[in-house]
C-alpha cells in the first residue's frame, strides 16, 4: 500500500490566477473520473469569476471502497486524499489568499471528501458545496468534530433516490455541518439520478459570487 498515493498527482487549474481578492474553488472529482473531467463543471460555474484548482486522485479514485464502509478499509488512501486538500489550501494561503475566499466542493466521492475535510478542519471558508455526497463513514459513525465553521455557507444537493448515496446520510451530514455552525442550505430533488442539475449550479454560482464580494 502506498501511503502517499495521491501526493504526486497533477493539479489542473482553470479560470483566473489565484489572488487574495478572488475566490478560489478547490473542485474534487468522483470515482472513476479525473481532474480533467471536472473542467466542464468549472466552466458551468464561471471560470471568469474565480480560480479553479482540481487535484487528480491516484487510480482515479480518492479511496478504494464505498465512502460509507468502515473507515479502516479506505486507509491509507483516505488520509492521503485529505492531505491533498490540506496541501492545496496551504498553497493558496501561502499566496496570502484567506480561507474566507477558499471554496471546497465536489461531486460524489469528491463531494464526500470535501465534506469530510471541512468537518475535520472547520474554520471560516468561502463556502462548501456537496453535490451527491455525504460525510465519510458508515451509518452510526460518531460525529464529534471539534471547532466551528463560523458561518461558512454550505450547500448540499441530493436526490431522494440516489442509488450510491442514501438520502438519510446526506440529511445527517446537513445536521452535522449545521451543528458545526455552517450556514446550511440543504436541497432534495425528488427522483433525480446521481447527477448535477441547474438549480444546484445556480446555488454554487451564488456562493462563488458572495465569496468574491466578501
Amino acid at each position: 500500500m502506498n501511503p502517499n498515493i495521491h501526493q504526486d498527482q497533477p493539479l489542473l487549474t482553470l479560470g483566473l490566477k489565484p489572488s487574495p481578492e478572488l475566490p478560489a474553488v478547490i473542485l474534487l472529482h468522483g470515482r472513476g473520473s479525473s481532474a480533467q473531467d471536472m473542467a466542464p463543471l468549472a466552466h458551468s460555474l464561471g471560470t471568469e469569476r474565480a480560480a479553479y484548482l482540481m487535484p487528480q486522485a491516484g487510480k482515479n479514485r480518492w479511496y478504494p471502497n464505498s465512502a460509507f464502509s468502515p473507515l479502516e478499509g479506505n486507509q491509507p488512501d483516505l488520509d492521503s486524499a485529505l492531505r491533498v486538500v490540506a496541501e492545496t489550501i496551504q498553497d493558496l494561503t501561502s499566496q496570502n489568499i484567506p480561507t474566507q475566499k477558499i471554496i471546497l466542493g465536489g461531486f460524489s466521492q469528491g463531494a464526500c471528501l470535501a465534506a469530510e475535510y471541512a468537518a475535520r478542519n472547520p474554520r471560516r471558508y468561502g463556502g462548501l458545496f456537496v453535490l451527491s455526497g455525504a460525510l465519510i463513514g458508515p451509518e452510526g459513525t460518531k460525529r464529534d468534530y471539534p471547532g466551528s465553521l463560523e458561518g461558512t455557507p454550505v450547500f448540499l444537493g441530493s436526490s431522494d433516490v440516489d442509488p450510491w448515496v442514501k438520502h438519510s446520510l446526506v440529511a445527517e451530514t446537513a445536521a452535522v455541518l449545521k451543528e458545526l455552525d455552517g450556514d446550511v442550505d440543504f436541497r432534495t430533488y425528488p427522483g433525480m439520478g446521481h447527477t448535477i442539475n441547474e438549480d444546484e449550479l445556480q446555488a454554487v454560482r451564488g456562493m462563488i459570487t458572495s465569496a468574491g464580494a466578501a
